[in-house]
């Protein structure tokens, strides 16, 4: 499968067919029955009325058989269709099913589009083991949620601290990250806990950290601390609240410490390779997989190419489309492990009685996407055409340039601070129904469509169907210029509206 806008089929004022082998068409606008849509050479008259994002079958179609877009099956017709049909959750359903069975047939060369910009650069802060922030921010971990609210006054405490200092260009801000967990968790689950707050701490965006224990909960402090290379532990402090007379004054002098020491920090001219990119999708519709994901594919080929990294997650979002993964593995060991990682996804939902299809969102299936398949098949372009190099499992911090696929859910708290704890310095988050919701890193919305981005400019930082209007490369242009902008300390609408939160992925029993 190619990239859906290089180019389309076909494409009028009121639908788009995205290859000559699909059986089904959108309309970009809500049409009524009898409305004539012409398509290269087909002329289509709808049978019934088709909202803006929604599918029309521009061929016949029998009960039982495949139904095509991007080039692939998106599920199978569960009654005949006639051309001009609507086309959705009431005549078409899921082929998925179980586990596969996969098989490398051998790592294959990957061509990538040339990064337009090679020479790009951003101004970061460059960490003493090499990596580079887009933000120096003081972070507040708490290692259970009895302190998060602690945590939370601590960062209001040290905001004032910093808007008081005269260098306070050189610190981004104080942010507390509350979460209910790290007590009450057992084995793996106490484990994934402690593993995502360890790994956030190594983001080179936090210029400072202060690790908050209260002191008796499952989640030691001194266990969580051992888990931190030693050479990562110059600006972390850590706190016992139990332990102090006043813990609020003990945690003051400590941001105190760590602000002054960040104090000294500059951001300076590095290359793009030196940016750590988490792509991630929320809320899509059928114009993210046009749009907005293609889009971000073309970031995530950019700054590969120009030896940086680029994070894929959401992994029971790749169902039905693992496959144009599965192929660009670069190695035996990287498919076995990616085969692996789904296979093992798709058993965590069997294991609690779940189908593996249950799934696109209501949001999802207002917005035009029908099957788990489609939104597969629209959501993996984030990921480009990149050689897959390595897989990691939820908690891990990457350690290889090229594009990254990561162990995490699809929700998007969970999915976006996973990301951010692999060690993504911005996110870049595709839409097409909105969400003000950010994470530990710079969190850019990119919406699939225009009436989205109209709509909630407080939310969205790029309008990706500007692609349709001016073409996907010269999109990109414009995209890759705003992503060096925020990565140089641009805000994010997140940051300017002060959206960062944490998500932890609970998996076990609760004590």
């Amino acid at each position: 499968m190619a990239e859906t806008l290089v180019p389309l089929a076909a494409r009028t004022a009121d639908a788009f067919q995205i290859a000559e082998e699909d059986d089904v068409a959108v309309a970009l606008r809500s049409l009524d029955a009898g409305h004539v849509v012409t398509l290269g050479d087909r002329r289509v008259q709808l049978l019934g009325a088709v909202p803006a994002g929604h599918k029309f079958a521009i061929a016949s179609i029998a009960c039982g058989q495949p139904v095509h877009r991007y080039r692939a099956p998106i599920g199978n017709a569960t009654q005949d269709i006639a051309p001009g049909e609507h086309v959705h959750s009431h005549n078409l359903r899921t082929a998925l099913s179980g586990e596969q069975a996969y098989r490398f047939a051998g790592a294959r060369p990957v061509i990538a589009p040339t990064a337009n910009s090679p020479a790009r650069v951003f101004q970061g802060y460059v960490r003493p083991n090499g990596s580079v922030g887009t933000r120096n921010e003081l972070w507040i971990l708490p290692t259970v949620g009895c302190v998060g609210r602690l945590g939370e006054r601590l960062a209001v405490r040290g905001q004032a601290m910093l808007s008081a200092m005269t260098a306070n260009g050189a610190v981004d801000g104080v942010h507390a990250f509350n979460h209910p967990f790290g007590c009450s968790q057992l084995g793996a689950d106490l484990d994934g806990t402690a593993a995502i707050l360890a790994s956030l701490a190594l983001n080179p965006n936090a210029g400072g950290v202060l690790l908050l224990g209260l002191g008796c909960e499952s989640n030691q402090l001194d266990a969580l601390l051992e888990r931190i290379p030693r050479q990562h532990r110059d600006r972390l402090k850590i706190l016992r609240a139990q332990s102090e007379g006043d813990e609020f004054a003990a945690g003051e002098a400590l941001i105190a410490d760590l602000l002054t020491a960040m104090a000294m920090d500059k951001r300076e001219r590095v290359p793009l390779s030196k940016l750590r990119l988490g792509v991630k999708c929320g809320g899509s519709d059928a114009m993210s997989g046009l749009t907005a994901n293609p889009l971000i594919g073309r970031m995530a080929d950019a700054v590969t190419q120009a030896g940086g990294v680029a994070i894929l997650t959401e992994i029971p979002e790749l169902f039905g489309a693992e496959g144009l993964l599965l192929e660009r593995a670069q190695s035996a060991e990287v498919f076995e492990k990616l085969a692996a990682l789904v296979n093992g996804f798709k058993r965590y939902f069997l294991d609690h009685g779940e189908p593996v299809s249950e799934n696109p969102s209501p949001g999802n299936i207002a917005g035009g996407i029908t099957t788990l398949e489609e939104k597969s098949l629209g959501a993996v372009q984030k990921g480009g055409l990149a050689p897959v190099c390595d897989v990691i499992r939820y908690g891990e911090h990457l350690s290889r340039a090229g594009l990254t696929v990561l162990e995490a859910p699809g929700n998007d708290a969970v999915s976006t601070t996973a990301l951010a704890a692999a060690g993504a310095t911005l996110t870049l988050f595709s839409t097409g129904r909105g969400t003000p919701l950010g994470s530990p890193v710079p969190t850019m919305k990119i919406a699939s469509n225009h009436d989205l981005a109209q709509r909630k400019p407080g939310w969205i930082d790029f309008d990706a169907a500007l692609a349709l209007d001016i073409g996907i490369a010269l999109a990109a242009d414009v995209l890759l210029d705003r992503i060096i902008a925020i990565a140089s300390g641009e805000l994010t609408c997140n940051e300017r509206n002060d959206e960062r939160s944490i998500g932890i992925w609970k998996r076990g029993v609760t004590l």
